[in-house]
């Protein structure tokens, strides 16, 4: 026997709630129901690009877990990504939270899993932060490949945009889809502008942060730092289930590598802290860096990250303050990343992450 009063309408359409999106690029929950969680996607090889490739977009939530994620990865407690920040009060995501979700954007059709590949040059642009709580759309394309030296490159450009449509960040790298990574330390790196060393002018002045009054020489204080392996290994997405020479000794050890290596995103991550640190909050909105890795890092090795200042120029806007930066190996004093950035600081004093502590 039925009863009409048992039955329950369906509901319309438009008022079924639909899930928010998850934190990451893929939802690990849906391991329970799905065997190979990277079924239909390519093989990560020079031959299977398209150019251009669009790549996304797709939507993820920057909620608590997530900042805290990648906070534990970097060792970076920014006070401003748990507490207020200068940004109307919000709590802010780290400024470069989001940039290893543009570089990854290509395993959204490319087997991250059988990726062992070397990204060898890192572009940024920061141009306003990312609040807790926001949706952001993620969208990238595949613009360029070329082949060089025996190897092919593949060269993204990408964007976050936030729920009111303003640029977060933007990214441009270039990546070997599949190599040894064992084989290609030491080639070093220059541009037709200038060649970063890592040395120190003769007169140089030792400081802790940028300004309208700093002068070409000044050096950053800096820091020391040590990427754990459980740290490399949630930065490079290991909660998704992603196995690489970054999260994976096995894995590592197939690309000619002792143990797992410190992805060169990762590293960028360790300088947008030191520019961070350094800039304030002009570093969300007026930031830039471009980087190239010359060496691997392994997990648990120190490094050191400074930067140096090459010139300072007043304009209307402020003071635009371009820089050398580096990250070196403490082992045995190799560089690992080079590159230069640049910020637009206004000609008074801003809050730095520091003055919020506490």
């Amino acid at each position: 026997m039925s009863h009409a009063h048992d039955k329950r309408p369906e509901p319309a359409a438009s008022s079924v709630k639909q899930p928010a999106p998850w934190r990451d690029l893929t939802d690990p929950r849906r391991a329970v129901e799905v065997e190979d969680l990277e079924a239909g996607l390519k093989e990560p090889i020079f031959e299977n690009l398209e150019i251009p490739e669009k790549l996304g977009p797709v939507t993820i939530t920057v909620d608590d877990h997530k900042i805290k994620r990648f906070a534990f990865t970097q060792n970076d407690y920014n006070p401003w990504a748990f507490a207020e920040s200068p940004f109307d009060g919000r709590r802010i995501g780290h400024a470069a939270l989001l940039g290893n979700d543009l570089l990854q954007l290509f395993t959204l059709v490319y087997a991250g899993s059988q990726t062992v590949g070397f990204h060898t040059e890192e572009q940024m642009w920061f141009d306003s932060p990312v609040y807790l709580g926001e949706r952001v759309t993620l969208s990238g394309t595949y613009v360029e490949s070329y082949q060089r030296r025996g190897q092919g490159y593949v060269v993204m450009e990408a964007q976050a945009v936030g729920e009111d449509g303003r640029s977060i960040i933007r990214h441009r790298g270039v990546e070997i889809l599949r190599t040894m990574p064992g084989t290609l330390a030491g080639r070093g790196s220059s541009t037709p502008e200038r060649r970063v060393t890592g040395e120190l002018p003769e007169h140089t002045r030792k400081v802790d942060g940028f300004g309208p009054d700093s002068q070409p020489g000044d050096v950053l204080t800096g820091f020391e730092k040590i990427i754990a392996a459980e740290q490399a290994a949630v930065f490079s997405r290991i909660g998704e289930y992603v196995r690489n020479v970054h999260s994976d000794l096995q894995t590592a050890r197939g690309g000619g590598l002792r143990v797992p290596i410190v992805q060169g995103q990762q590293q960028v991550s360790v300088l947008s802290e030191c520019l961070t640190g350094a800039f304030g909050k002009s570093w969300f909105t007026a930031g830039w860096l471009r980087v190239k890795f010359l060496n691997t890092i392994e997990v648990f090795e120190p490094m050191s990250a400074t930067a140096l200042v090459t010139d300072v120029k007043k304009g209307p806007d402020g003071t635009r303050i371009e820089l050398e930066v580096w990250i070196r190996r403490l082992c045995d004093g190799k560089l690992t990343t080079v590159g230069w950035a640049s910020c637009t600081v206004p000609d008074q004093d801003e809050p730095q992450p520091s003055e919020t502590a506490g």
